[in-house]
């Protein structure tokens, strides 16, 4: 798991490592890199955050719902990072004990590419 950062609050447009398990069917699991859209104000009253699970799985290039944000950070450093669209989840990151990303946050230009195809499959705006 993630060391526990004191008084630490993820934030929006942050990367952040979370335990996605348990999952079901094509849902991402283990420990993964995960976008935070919620902001800061939202997660630390709730508990929740609300974002995007991350991966550097190759095959991702060809996928429309994928947002390829630069390369990794941490042991995957050498690697495309994709932001994954399309599976939008929400989780309690305190119980899951979620922490810092090596990548720390994404660049605006990426933020504003991943809202544009997110808007396209859920058109909340």
């Amino acid at each position: 798991m993630v060391k526990a950062v004191r008084n630490w609050v993820p934030n929006r447009q942050e990367v952040i490592l979370i335990d996605c398990n348990p999952q079901r069917g094509q849902e991402m699991r283990d420990l993964h890199p995960f976008l935070v859209l919620s902001p800061a104000a939202f997660n630390d009253k709730t508990s929740l955050v609300i974002g995007l699970p991350m991966t550097t799985a190759e095959y991702n290039a060809d996928n429309p719902f994928a947002v390829a944000v630069g390369v990794a950070g941490g042991r995957k450093a050498n690697k495309i990072s994709y932001v994954l669209c399309h599976q939008p989840k929400s989780f309690d990151w305190r119980v899951r004990e979620a922490g810092p990303h090596a990548m720390k946050t994404i660049s605006d230009v990426f933020f504003a590419e991943v809202l544009i195809v997110l808007n396209q499959i859920v058109r909340l705006a």
